[in-house]
């Protein structure tokens, strides 16, 4: 076997620099498939994640894990560089981007395409640069100002997530009159907002933002809902993988699941987000969801 990455679903990469294969053209958005949902992987570049904190923090063990889930058939790796769970501590710019860049070139190298999830401009800027091409933000209300300008510069895809707050404030800020119709209004605001400053519709992705400023009540009113953000005329992207609101769901002896152990749910909830007209699904283990997702186009072709 010539390289760790060569296979996929061994652990972290332990060896150094993982051999990467010849350089080739990348794919590009244009390859994404329209048959049935993209399949997005976590990439978490971070210590302190809450799903793997601290597994694939080093530049080997990401580019490893990266490239084991782009030979595992991965439509996108969303490198991320900042955790952004509940109460998760902010990252400076330099810090964040000397956990990516690296990362990203490599993974462009090898063929894949990249999104990097950030919510910081600069970040963004320098990911797009290093061969990025899709911008994941989940900053929803307390986006980067410099954000909107960029995004229409560049003129790549751009997810906008809702979210209230910050890291640190918006489990406090989970109070909605009616959660479907209090999301899709803000997040119709921040999109206007975005095409005002010279974003294209056609760019904007959207992403009800499961987690973020919501109970777990709330997660499951919108996963319900899921056609209302679908009748928006956007791309819809569901991330649910390993989220605690699936914790919660699993509790057994009064012991919520832990994050690795909501796999099965995350691919059910991946399943039905897909057969519910989703364009994607954000995932921890796209190999098995990649099968998931064709079976759910199989059975019920999206429109």
């Amino acid at each position: 076997m010539d390289s760790l990455a060569a296979a996929p679903g061994t652990g972290p990469a332990t060896s150094p620099l993982p051999v990467i294969r010849p350089a080739r053209t990348p794919k590009t958005v244009g390859d994404l498939p329209v048959d049935r949902a993209v399949v997005m992987g976590i990439l978490n570049v971070t210590p302190d994640s809450f799903s793997d904190g601290g597994t694939y923090a080093s530049t080997d063990d990401a580019i490893g894990h990266g490239l084991r889930m782009h030979y595992g058939g991965a439509d996108v790796i969303d490198v991320g560089g900042e955790s952004t769970r509940p109460n998760a501590s902010g990252v400076p710019v330099e810090e964040e981007l000397a956990r990516v860049l690296p990362v990203v070139r490599a993974l462009v190298k090898a063929g894949a395409l990249v999104s990097i999830d950030t919510m910081h401009a600069e970040t963004a800027r320098q990911a797009l640069d290093a061969g990025a091409a899709i911008v994941n933000d989940i900053s929803g209300t307390e986006f980067d100002p410099d954000m909107p300008a960029l995004i229409a510069e560049r003129g790549v895809p751009y997810i906008l997530t809702h979210r209230r707050g910050t890291a640190a404030t918006m489990d406090s800020l989970a109070d909605y009159d009616d959660v479907v119709t209090d999301v899709v209004s803000e997040l119709t605001a921040l999109r206007d907002g975005f095409v005002a400053a010279g974003v294209a519709a056609e760019q904007i992705i959207l992403d009800p933002g499961l987690g973020f400023a919501k109970t777990d009540e709330h997660n499951w009113t919108i996963l319900q809902n899921l056609a209302a953000f679908t009748g928006l005329g956007h791309r819809i992207l569901v991330g649910a993988s390993r989220k605690r609101f699936l914790g919660t769901l699993l509790t057994s002896a009064g012991k919520a699941a832990a994050p690795v152990e909501r796999d099965h749910a995350s691919l059910a909830v991946a399943t039905l987000s897909a057969a519910s007209g989703a364009w994607g699904v954000r995932v921890h283990d796209p190999a098995t969801t990649l099968d998931a997702v064709k079976v759910a186009a199989a059975v019920g072709p999206r429109s």
